[in-house]
């Protein structure tokens, strides 16, 4: 039996996707001390790595696909096929950035006032390559961990740092002079598998049902009864992705509608459609969503 290498990221990633994986419909299981998880589909072999490492084993053929950051495979400067963007969460309808930050009483205030300074950061090729295009020398040195905590006692001028909504970064009491980046969830594949018809049908498979879960986040179905001398009132109520579907009851005169909407929007929505009109009002999760 084929088998699809599938590269997994540990790491902050990893909750995301073990979420949408299960609600896709596959079962993973991961064992404290295994980087091998089971899942419940003998086609494809999971491994789990850190998200830095999954573009490079891609692009080497280790692994014939796997989920990681555009961030990581720009970093890498990995050859790999960037099959589709996963969004995760609607938080995540923004990218990520990585941004240089400065303590806030620094006199860097900007770029050009980087030069000869120390940078510490994770992502060290993209900052170098960010810093050589506005002819900026400094000394971007890699850091393990901690780093806001380097800059902060000043070891390091300025860091690099990964942020969503630069929260984490007042409370530390940096002020960020420049995004270097922006980075969103990617599905990579190594080239040569991608080329395979076998395991490009297997990987348009997973990711069909990936974002089909992720579309479905924060989604919910509405089904509903009403009158027809009601319909009017409980459809302009109503939003959808497309329209709503109305159908015919067997009770002359009544007809049935269902919808999906967002799911924040249900509580406030529900008492203005049954003051419309609207009977039998029925709320579900979703699985699942594709377009």
């Amino acid at each position: 039996m084929p088998k699809l290498k599938l590269g997994l990221p540990k790491g902050s990633l990893q909750e995301a996707t073990l979420r949408n994986f299960k609600r896709a419909g596959f079962n993973i299981a991961i064992s404290e001390r295994s980087y091998f998880p089971y899942i419940d589909d003998a086609e494809i072999e999971p491994v789990l790595l850190r998200a830095q490492e999954i573009s490079r084993y891609v692009e080497e053929g280790v692994l014939d696909c796997g989920i990681t950051g555009e961030d990581w495979v720009r970093e890498n400067k990995s050859d790999v096929v960037r099959v589709a963007d996963l969004v995760y969460g609607k938080q995540s309808l923004m990218p990520v950035r990585w941004v240089l930050a400065v303590p806030e009483d620094s006199n860097i205030k900007s770029i050009k006032n980087l030069r000869g300074k120390r940078i510490a950061t994770e992502l060290v090729n993209v900052t170098k390559d960010f810093l050589l295009k506005r002819k900026v020398i400094a000394d971007v040195e890699f850091s393990w961990g901690a780093t806001e905590a380097k800059v902060a006692t000043g070891l390091v001028d300025a860091i690099v740092e990964l942020t969503e909504t630069g929260t984490s970064l007042k409370a530390n009491k940096l002020r960020i002079i420049e995004t270097i980046c922006q980075s969103t969830t990617k599905f990579v594949a190594n080239k040569k598998s991608f080329k395979d018809s076998w395991k490009n049908r297997k990987m348009k498979q997973i990711i069909i049902l990936l974002k089909g879960a992720i579309a479905a986040d924060n989604m919910v179905g509405l089904k509903m009864n009403v009158n027809c001398k009601n319909l009017n009132s409980v459809l302009k109520l109503l939003p959808s992705l497309k329209n709503p579907t109305v159908s015919k009851l067997s009770k002359e005169g009544w007809l049935a509608i269902e919808t999906v909407i967002d799911e924040r929007i249900v509580r406030s929505l529900i008492p203005k459609l049954k003051e419309a009109g609207a009977q039998g009002i029925i709320e579900y999760s979703l699985n699942k969503l594709v377009y």
